[in-house]
């Protein structure tokens, strides 16, 4: 026995010294980073105009992932496990908009009066949301149903091939050329607040994506279907003795995080000018990076780990005079530095000590 607990307390001073080492090599970085920083922004000179540009863009990237990250960290929440199709969801959600966009404009919806033009956008932000919310629920009844009471790595590798599944049917399907969004008048260009341009497409997608985000949170916190989701990431077989339907929650869950998704897409389509098949795998991936960094399963962390991602990646290259391309790196540089010194996230894992 005391043989036994000498091993125990042997191995937990060896993991404690790994982790002081870890920190301390992800503090030098972290002072290595801002020297370097520090370095090319008085070699490079750049105005202040500059660095609040790049604070816009980082707002507008973040509010995208912030979307798609709530869908990530609302199924975390009643199933414990990682939706890898969600991105997919996401570009689904863009392809229906772009649909529905021909159709408006077929119909001279997107000439018309602003007030016309206006509801012609919802419309098409409407169907978006539709048709990831079918998507979302396809995959849920399809996909990860039958698996529920599998193995973790199984459901994870059910996702993986959905995503896959996805991506290849859309490019069958419509080709590999990129589906082009066209913007009506009232939206193209932008306004300036001083020096600095703030385009009318990053301005709709930051307002929207706040406005879903908060809407998401009264939902979750403040109505009955919230209280049961809760109450089903608590304890799933609890609930059910309670009365609740876990498989309608589940279904819900997935409603919401898709809306969301499909919302995202058709904004960063509109945005970007541009959906094609592959348009949701990084995006759903950096999304899942923001919900990992703000901690899994917490939505006020997958907002502020979103926006933390953004804008580190916006800022990021410029400050360390490295090309644009390389902001990937940045982004999960971050995630893991961000897990070395605190493993449960930013805000932390709403349901770590429960259900781990």
């Amino acid at each position: 026995m005391s043989q036994s607990l000498a091993v125990a307390t042997s191995l937990q001073r060896r993991a404690q010294t790994t982790r002081w080492i870890a920190r301390a090599i992800a503090l030098l970085i972290c002072a290595l980073v801002v020297a370097r920083a520090i370095t090319v922004s008085l070699a490079e000179s750049y105005p202040l105009t500059f660095w609040a540009s790049q604070l816009v863009n980082g707002l507008v990237l973040g509010g995208v992932y912030a979307l798609v990250a709530l869908g990530y960290t609302l199924v975390y929440g009643i199933l414990l496990m990682i939706n890898f199709a969600h991105g997919e969801v996401m570009m689904i959600g863009g392809v229906a908009g772009f649909f529905a966009l021909q159709l408006a404009q077929a119909l001279g919806w997107m000439r018309g009066p602003a007030g016309l033009v206006v509801a012609a956008l919802l419309i098409v932000m409407g169907i978006g949301m539709i048709g990831a919310m079918f998507t979302g629920v396809a995959l849920e009844r399809i996909a990860y149903r039958p698996l529920r009471n599998a193995p973790r790595l199984v459901p994870l590798i059910s996702a993986i091939g959905a995503s896959l599944f996805l991506q290849y049917s859309v490019l069958l399907i419509f080709g590999v050329s990129p589906l082009v969004y066209q913007r009506p008048a009232l939206i193209s260009g932008g306004f300036r607040i001083g020096p600095v341009f703030i385009p009318y497409t990053g301005l709709i997608i930051f307002v929207t994506s706040l406005a879903l985000m908060g809407a998401l949170f009264v939902i979750v916190q403040r109505t009955r279907l919230g209280r049961a989701m809760r109450a089903v990431a608590a304890d799933r077989d609890t609930a059910a003795l309670m009365g609740v339907d876990v498989n309608q929650i589940i279904t819900f869950t997935f409603l919401l995080g898709s809306a969301l998704a499909g919302a995202a897409g058709v904004m960063l389509g509109f945005h970007n000018s541009v959906i094609k098949f592959n348009s949701g795998f990084i995006p759903g991936l950096k999304a899942f990076t923001a919900a990992v960094m703000g901690g899994i399963g917490n939505i006020p962390g997958a907002m502020v780990g979103a926006l933390v991602l953004g804008i580190a990646e916006s800022i990021g290259p410029s400050a360390l005079g490295i090309p644009a391309e390389y902001k990937d790196i940045i982004a999960f540089v971050l995630l893991v530095l961000v897990l070395i010194f605190r493993p449960q996230g930013l805000l932390g894992e709403a349901l770590a000590e429960k259900k781990v």
